[in-house]
């Protein structure tokens, strides 16, 4: 879902000629001893996940219960984690990559593979979220997933509204990538996430094309589908574009659907008058999913595996969707889950608009190389 460095992209092959070493074991359960989620002997775990992305009462809840201290550091981008992890000695135990992301460093051997037994609360998940999951993780061997989303526009709603006299155009992607539509928002602020690895598939979905093309000449059409609405683009940000739009600073966003959602609950509590929407174009969007993983040089694997199953209860799932509006895999939350997310379309698609989801492919080194020049070019402005 994030960009991706020539440089990672490097690492990560001499990494994937290493992946017949043999994978370290996880230390195997006592004999007969039934899975339980006990606090293990050790009393510490180091977690690195997004920013904002988890209820504020889960840490410590599971503190409490256990009696591990949680280190929690954030990141912004695949990128940051991933470079950690090929590089080795990250000193996290958990770390929340993305799946196509997490697909390749799967390849790459960086995951201690899960001793299921460990996590009883894996009974919890969605089968078709897991079947789904398995395509880039065969057997669910290394990681659980965590949350979901989609990647769509995020809107002013009065200030789009002010700009073309309806709120039609936010149903489709012409409204960012026609220069004419895109050209009316430029004075209120436009931002695009800084993530090539969303912007260009969304790009090649827009123009009919496979949206994971490995073909150079066809990633091209949608660099030049990009360099064309480029003098429209205020910035590119991941993190800082909840508070932009949450303040009216930005009018205009392509962001993951959970900060657009957070961005317009900050506004309504600062009753600044800023009213934001969300909107899954109906040409069809991006669903990725993130997954939570134990590296393969974690130091506190039993408390790490203590709360990936504390974060599959249903209701601490359901609290950290209450709290950061991504949906969750764990079905048997609902009942916990207020009803107005629970019943938010952009949060839980129905199924028409599900069906016009795609995912994001592991795409190869040279892709990412290609996807590096194109975000640098854009960026630029060369």
């Amino acid at each position: 879902m994030k960009s991706q460095s020539a440089a990672v992209a490097l690492s990560l092959c001499a990494l994937l000629a290493a992946c017949g070493k043999k994978e370290q074991a996880a230390p195997p359960a006592a004999p007969g001893a039934a899975p339980t989620a006990a606090a293990p002997a050790s009393k510490d775990l180091n977690v690195y996940n997004y920013s904002d992305y988890i209820a504020e009462d889960v840490i410590p809840g599971f503190e409490a219960k256990t009696g591990v201290k949680v280190t929690y550091d954030v990141y912004d981008s695949d990128e940051v984690v991933e470079a950690k992890l090929l590089a080795g000695s990250t000193g996290y135990d958990i770390v929340v990559p993305t799946l196509n992301f997490f697909g390749r460093q799967i390849q790459a051997g960086v995951f201690l593979k899960l001793d299921k037994a460990r996590i009883p609360n894996l009974a919890n998940l969605d089968p078709a979220i897991m079947q789904r999951i398995a395509q880039q993780d065969p057997g669910n061997q290394y990681g659980v997933p965590y949350m979901s989303g989609t990647t769509g526009i995020g809107y002013n709603v009065d200030k789009v509204k002010k700009a073309f006299g309806t709120l039609d155009v936010v149903n489709s992607w012409d409204l960012v990538f026609k220069p004419e539509n895109i050209s009316k928002l430029k004075s209120c602020g436009v931002t695009l996430l800084d993530t090539p690895s969303d912007l260009i598939p969304i790009a090649l979905h827009y123009l009919g094309e496979n949206p994971n093309s490995t073909d150079p000449k066809v990633i091209d059409k949608a660099a030049a589908l990009l360099k064309s609405i480029r003098p429209y683009i205020q910035n590119f940000h991941s993190s800082q574009l909840v508070g932009a739009l949450a303040n009216g600073n930005t009018c205009l966003v392509v962001a993951w659907s959970g900060d657009v959602i957070q961005a317009r609950d900050r506004a309504e509590e600062a009753k600044n008058g800023v009213n934001i929407g969300y909107s899954i174009p109906k040409e069809g969007a991006p669903q990725w999913f993130d997954m939570l993983a134990i590296p393969k040089d974690a130091k506190n694997v039993d408390n790490a595996y203590a709360f990936i199953n504390h974060l599959l209860d249903p209701k601490v799932a359901a609290s950290n969707t209450n709290y950061i509006h991504y949906a969750n895999p764990v079905p048997s939350s609902l009942p916990d889950i207020e009803e107005d997310i629970r019943n938010d379309a952009t949060i839980y698609p129905p199924a028409e608009v599900a069906a016009k989801l795609f995912t994001y492919a592991v795409v190869p080194p040279e892709v990412d190389r290609q996807y590096t020049r194109i975000w640098t070019e854009l960026k630029t402005g060369k």
